[in-house]
């Protein structure tokens, strides 16, 4: 398998869906890039580079450059994705989520339940979130909480290449509106990632660590830090579980349930304040469903109840950290 980055692995991704299938088609603000622009069309590939290299291969009539309209862009997709193709459009931050909102909540995740579920919506809106990349506080929120909420949807957060890949291409080629999120701060990881298509199946979290003494449950970029956590914990003799969902709706809770029958101990980290954050359900999963099992109370780590700062040195405390990961297991301990 090849070494590729996350960045890259999205990209493959497309390109191989694209190829295969003619009714994919991407849409955005600067998918193709350098329109009127000093360069050659098709050589930015939006704002991350993501779709770099896309338009050459597949055309203006697939890769189309939108007008800067959240809401256009949106509705455009959900309207296509009834009448027979299946865009990829991009929100370029999901800090925008608010100027399309309406097209997401109120009418592509409802069309199968509004049509008797004879509607098809082949929708995948690709955005990306998270802070640490000094980009203020309108650039760099996640919300998947907000769209965790809105039944109808399938919300996808991917934490390394391998799932990047597999995760979009089981979205592309899902016939339901998902939502792939993607973290900022994860554009350069790298990592095996094979080269033919594959898909990875949503719901099904994934275990990257096997441990005894507590389960740590972390959601997209947050995944890194918990290994890293897990790490520094084991060498002081502390064995945790480390579980990834990858998709939040559908939420694998057999999985976390499961986990916590073993180990009694539970630690949620979501980058995302504390209120009705993706912590908050899944401790509320555990209290509700596998109270007795519990041996201490359910550790949330997560940002505060602030807006992103800007100061470098407070964006950087804003996150979760490490460092808090390990005391909260060790406070449950």
């Amino acid at each position: 398998m090849a070494v590729i980055s996350y960045r890259k692995a999205i990209n493959q991704a497309l390109e191989q869906e694209m190829a295969r299938d003619e009714s994919v088609i991407l849409m955005g603000i600067d998918v193709g890039g350098g329109t009127g622009g000093s360069g050659d069309v098709g050589s930015v590939g939006g704002v991350m580079g993501v779709t770099k290299g896309l338009y050459p291969k597949f055309g203006p009539d697939r890769v189309i450059d939108t007008p800067i309209s959240e809401s256009a862009i949106i509705g455009a997709a959900a309207g296509a994705a009834v009448t027979g193709m299946r865009p990829v459009a991009e929100l370029m931050f999901v800090d925008f989520i608010g100027v399309c909102l309406d097209q997401i909540y109120n009418q592509a995740a409802k069309f199968r339940y509004m049509f008797g579920g004879k509607a098809r919506t082949p929708l995948v809106i690709r955005t990306m979130g998270g802070a640490g990349m000094r980009a203020g506080a309108q650039h760099s929120q996640n919300l998947h909480p907000i769209l965790t909420m809105i039944p109808g949807l399938k919300v996808v957060m991917p934490s390394n290449p391998y799932d990047a890949k597999g995760l979009l291409i089981k979205a592309i080629r899902d016939d339901d509106p998902v939502v792939f999120l993607e973290s900022k701060a994860l554009y350069d990881m790298k990592g095996e990632v094979p080269e033919e298509a594959y898909e990875i199946p949503f719901g099904e979290a994934n275990i990257l660590r096997d441990g005894r003494d507590a389960t740590i449950v972390a959601f997209g970029a947050m995944v890194p830090r918990a290994m890293q956590a897990a790490d520094r914990l084991a060498k002081d003799g502390v064995k945790v579980t480390v579980l990834d969902p990858r998709t939040t709706s559908p939420l694998d809770e057999e999985a976390i349930l499961d986990s916590l029958d073993e180990t009694g101990r539970l630690i949620v980290v979501d980058e995302s304040p504390p209120r009705c954050s993706l912590a908050a359900d899944v401790a509320a999963l555990a209290v509700s469903q596998a109270f007795d099992a519990l041996k201490a109370p359910v550790g949330m780590v997560t940002c505060p109840h602030t807006p992103v700062p800007f100061a470098p040195n407070l964006e950087d405390a804003y996150i979760p950290s490490v460092e808090r990961i390990v005391e909260a297991v060790k406070n449950t301990l």
